[in-house]
């Protein structure tokens, strides 16, 4: 069987989630949630689908950037459309400025997505609120934004966030306009927008409304002048707004808040009274440091289907060295990546870069070394020293300045029967300055 490199290569793109309402991608899933801990995107299915079909739902999902959250997503979104929902995802990078957003920016990103999916199949809504307040802002802003009589609410809102999206200023005088009016802007979306849309589409014989706002995790992680964190003001401070709206939602959130003092504040708040769902790596390795044979088996499928999609699971390990020189330069760079999964596709993206496969083991050390380089080159003094703490205690603590551990991937968490347990990222502990300070600690 002839490797399809063209094809290969655009599978290992490791920017580009898995669309899991597409068939030929679909092709490439591997399901590790024998291996994470827990069926994670079941327990969201069920909640919304068996628990509370017809009453909304607010569900926090969260993980390491890159660990495989939009794919999974991605599968959530498919199997609710499977049993009649009507879902919109999106990518809350693509329509708020992450280092500086306000829940007003979350809300009415969130009105837009909905409205414009639901203009896609001919459901109009047209919420007088919000026609008032279109008109009311262009004139405080006093700059010339052409919304249109008839215009769509996605329009609307659309054109409004493209223009302060420009400006900082712009955006920060609307943010002032519109922060003491955002109960009316919820309400407006719940009763005119979201409620009417759920009649709407249980109409056209479907079960109702689902929310999914993706990459909320990549927030900013900065304090503000009242001493609290971004994150904290949003989804801990702000949650119970968040939470209120008329349909099923699904957010996720930084990491790091779930190590925070305030995480039962947030479990309470945005929650209601349900914690956030992690999606943890994919252990490669045991908590004691022995290969764990499960995990490191699973992450050859996924190397070996972007490479063999069409064979059966079984029979592609016999396939290896059409991509690998042995199976073992394989399991080298599975290990490496310490189970996450977008390090490991940009580790064998970067193969390609060098050469066609076979990849020998010359290739891959190049490419981890690389990696090595990269990583230790970002991390300052006290970060060693942090690092040098999670790995003697196999845990983080709540302080803020563990946060830059987990969002700068120098730290992994993982989930056995024990439950949650850290461990350094492989290609950090790969590094001499890793490597003395463990030898130091076991003279």
């Amino acid at each position: 069987m002839p490797l399809d490199l063209e094809r290969f290569y655009q599978a290992c793109n490791p920017s580009r989630p898995l669309m899991m309402g597409n068939p030929s991608d679909r092709r490439y899933y591997i399901d590790f949630a024998a291996v994470r801990g827990g069926k994670i995107i079941e327990a969201l299915l069920r909640t919304i689908t068996r628990i509370s079909p017809d009453a909304p739902t607010c569900q926090l999902f969260t993980g390491h950037l890159g660990c495989g959250k939009s794919t999974e997503l991605l599968r959530l979104k498919a199997e609710l459309e499977e049993q009649q929902f009507h879902v919109v995802y999106f990518e809350s990078t693509h329509v708020l400025e992450m280092a500086d957003v306000d829940v007003t920016d979350i809300l009415l990103a969130i009105a837009g997505q909905v409205s414009e999916s639901l203009e896609a199949i001919k459901i109009r809504l047209k919420p007088k609120y919000f026609t008032r307040l279109f008109g009311e802002v262009v004139d405080f802003l006093q700059t010339p934004i052409e919304l249109g009589v008839e215009g769509e609410l996605s329009v609307g809102i659309a054109k409004i966030t493209a223009k302060t999206k420009e400006s900082p200023q712009l955006r920060r005088r609307l943010r002032d306009y519109l922060e003491p009016r955002t109960q009316s802007i919820l309400q407006s979306i719940n009763s005119e927008l979201l409620e009417r849309a759920n009649k709407d589409l249980k109409a056209l014989g479907k079960r109702g409304l689902v929310v999914i706002v993706d990459n909320l995790d990549r927030v900013a992680i900065r304090p503000l002048p009242s001493g609290i964190s971004l994150p904290e003001y949003l989804f801990i401070e702000r949650g119970e707004q968040l939470r209120n709206l008329n349909c099923h939602v699904v957010y996720t959130i930084p990491l790091a808040l779930t190590f925070s003092n305030n995480s039962a504040e947030l479990q309470h708040r945005l929650g209601g009274g349900v914690a956030p769902k992690v999606l943890p790596m994919i252990p490669v390795r045991l908590r004691s440091g022995e290969i764990f044979t499960q995990g490191l088996a699973l992450m050859r499928q996924m190397v070996l289907a972007r490479s063999f999609p069409d064979i059966r699971a079984s029979d592609r390990l016999e396939l290896t060295t059409e991509v690998f020189d042995s199976l073992e330069t394989l399991d080298r760079l599975c290990l490496i990546s310490g189970g996450h999964v977008r390090d490991l596709l940009g580790l064998l993206f970067d193969c390609l870069r060098e050469q066609d496969p076979p990849f020998g083991r010359d290739c891959v050390e190049l490419v981890i070394q690389r990696q090595r380089d990269y990583r230790a080159n970002a991390i300052d003094p006290h970060e060693w020293e942090l690092i040098f703490q999670v790995m003697q205690e196999q845990r983080v603590k709540g302080d803020i300045e563990y946060h830059a551990l987990l969002r700068s991937l120098f730290v992994f968490e993982y989930r056995d029967h024990q439950g949650a347990w850290f461990a350094v990222n492989p290609v950090i502990a790969e590094t001499q300055k890793f490597q003395s300070w463990l030898n130091q600690t076991h003279q």
